[in-house]
């Protein structure tokens, strides 16, 4: 059976720029979050895992947004036992509800820090945030053990 802890958690960065939009009073922006997760594996401990856990908000002409949002968490892990295909799959989905409500709290802070009405996401369980974790059978995920940052 699968077995791990998170060792380390830190923000990798935390960006928030507003956006000149002329827009009137009783305008509504649609804000929809892209994200990201990767998981890699350094070469020198096989037991640690490092996840990277991504929400982007992004203005474009074809689809405006008032702020561009950017919040990275990096957790460190220490996994013992991952040795299938379903034992990385549900390693990812328990790494990524693990960090996904500190990424939430960052997100809904950093808009009040910055005095714009606080953007909270919703409380999701960690096989739903991504469409590859919401099925065995679709699920893919690449360990590069080549990559160490």
């Amino acid at each position: 059976m699968i077995d791990y802890s998170l060792k380390a958690l830190t923000a990798d960065e935390l960006m928030f720029k507003v956006n000149p939009i002329k827009a009137t009073p009783d305008t509504k922006f649609e804000i929809k979050p892209f994200f990201s997760r990767q998981i890699r594996h350094p070469n020198e401990n096989p037991k640690i895992n490092i996840v990277v856990l991504e929400c982007k908000i992004e203005s474009t002409e074809e689809s405006p947004k008032p702020f561009n949002l950017t919040a990275r968490f990096v957790g460190v892990f220490e996994v013992n036992n991952m040795e299938t295909d379903e034992d990385r799959r549900i390693f990812a989905i328990n790494a990524t509800e693990t960090m996904f409500p500190y990424l939430r709290a960052a997100i809904t802070n950093l808009t009040a820090d910055a005095l714009v009405n606080p953007l909270t996401l919703p409380v999701v369980p960690g096989a739903t945030l991504f469409p590859e974790d919401r099925g065995a059978s679709q699920y893919t995920l690449n360990f590069d053990p080549k990559v160490v940052n």
